[in-house]
């Protein structure tokens, strides 16, 4: 990812999180600004900060509110939340135990042709995790990831088509230990 984008990335995550990015031109507000902030944060050139939040203005991605003792307060937009759920889905990881539990989780969706291209993002998003295809439309994987598949979902807009399945045990289970590396 270039330094743009990690910059854009950083302050769209930040935004999300809640932390309210007030503006002022004087130096004090400046760093009132980043008192909540990590710091490697601090470490940004404010102008780069000024450049970014200027862009994602005229992207619609945030906007401004005005407070009362005159400094300017950046909030997200539904757009830009949007944007920043592609972002978390993009970081989206499963983390596996060091012990796996003998249960199968399996997602099974039968998404509408109308909604074509949030079952093919679906259907991708589940093989970048690493989910195996046992048909088209169902897929499985050794470890919990529930809350991981409804923000899929979510994201994706189709989790009323979408069931998660915990189960004891599939036919022809021997291939799947054996692609997974449990046996």
């Amino acid at each position: 990812m270039a330094y743009k984008d990690t910059i854009r990335k950083k302050i769209l995550l930040l935004l999300s999180a809640g932390v309210a990015l007030g503006f002022s031109r004087s130096p004090a507000g400046y760093f009132r600004l980043l008192k909540a902030v990590e710091r490697d944060w601090k470490n940004l050139n404010r102008q780069d900060i000024y450049r970014r939040i200027k862009e994602f203005y005229e992207d619609r991605l945030v906007g401004f509110t005005e407070n009362k003792d005159g400094t300017m307060t950046v909030v997200l937009t539904d757009y830009g939340k949007q944007k920043v759920l592609r972002y978390e889905l993009d970081d989206l990881e499963i983390k596996k135990p060091k012990k796996w539990d003998g249960k199968w989780r399996v997602v099974i969706f039968d998404v509408p042709e109308k909604f074509k291209m949030a079952r093919e993002a679906l259907r991708q998003k589940l093989k970048a995790l690493g989910f195996i295809e046992l048909q088209k439309s169902a897929f499985v994987f050794p470890y919990e990831c529930e809350d991981e598949i409804n923000f899929i979902s979510e994201v994706f807009e189709c989790g009323w088509y979408v069931k998660y399945l915990r189960v004891s045990y599939i036919t022809n289970e021997a291939e799947l230990l054996k692609k997974f590396e449990l046996y």
